[in-house]
């Protein structure tokens, strides 16, 4: 029986954690694909694909030229289009898949969320009076606060806002999480920040600005996430494993 051939539709931090934990099975084949988005990504455990597929179509292509065996879909929860081509495709395909997906955070005692279902919303909800606010919803949709000019925005990404905000008042803050929580605590109090708009990512790398807010009572508009593609999910990397290890079992008594 040949390697079985596994393709990782990545981009996050458990995407990384699970090729890693892959890395070193001779019984395997792992290829990784980066969306290509980020200028300098971190070093990854496998063999590296950058850039997209070409829609649904273009990965089926893939899978069939490539002879993928079982794909994992371990993108960012909201890269909702990836992952419905994702879906689509390995359907097409008739090729095994389950989805990667952190749980998404809750509220707990203290915090002060508003949910709203995209970043334009969000920014809608900002209101009318002028506040001093930490957009902190990645670079790709950062030019929805140019509907609101009126508000002073820090606006974090890991690559430059290209092309910057037209709004007046915007600083940046380049940064790749983990972010510490002594540092969201510095950051929000030195910058005065009235509210924080936030993308419900869920996992440890980033929600110390969560906690951060709760603990200086700012308030946080938390974009939901959508209904996510119809793909059986784990949660996390070691219950990824299961499927992954039945499917090679699976294989094994086939004979394949």
């Amino acid at each position: 029986m040949g390697k079985v051939r596994i393709l990782i539709l990545g981009g996050t931090t458990e995407a990384r954690a699970l090729a890693a934990a892959l890395a070193r099975r001779v019984d395997l084949d792992v290829v990784l694909s980066l969306a290509g988005r980020t200028a300098d990504p971190a070093p990854q455990p496998v063999p590296v694909r950058s850039g997209g597929f070409g829609g649904a179509e273009g990965l089926a292509r893939y899978l069939r030229d490539e002879a993928v065996d079982l794909v994992v879909d371990a993108t960012h929860p909201f890269a909702a289009r990836i992952s419905a081509n994702a879906a689509r495709a390995a359907g097409e395909c008739d090729v095994p898949a389950f989805a990667l997906r952190r749980p998404a955070w809750a509220p707990v005692e203290g915090d002060d969320w508003l949910s709203v279902h995209s970043v334009s919303q969000a920014v809608t909800a900002l209101g009318n009076a002028p506040l001093r606010v930490f957009l902190a919803t990645g670079r790709q949709e950062a030019h929805q606060a140019n509907a609101a000019p009126h508000h002073h925005y820090w606006v974090r990404s890991v690559d430059p806002v290209e092309p910057p905000l037209t709004a007046p008042h915007v600083d940046y803050i380049h940064g790749r999480g983990p972010f510490r929580l002594e540092d969201e605590l510095d950051m929000l109090q030195r910058h005065a920040i009235q509210v924080v708009v936030a993308k419900n990512s869920g996992g440890d790398a980033t929600y110390g600005k969560i906690e951060a807010a709760r603990r200086l009572s700012i308030k946080v508009i938390m974009v939901e996430r959508a209904e996510t593609a119809g793909l059986p999910v784990v949660e996390t990397v070691e219950a990824a494993l299961g499927p992954i290890d039945h499917f090679i079992s699976s294989r094994m008594k086939r004979g394949v």
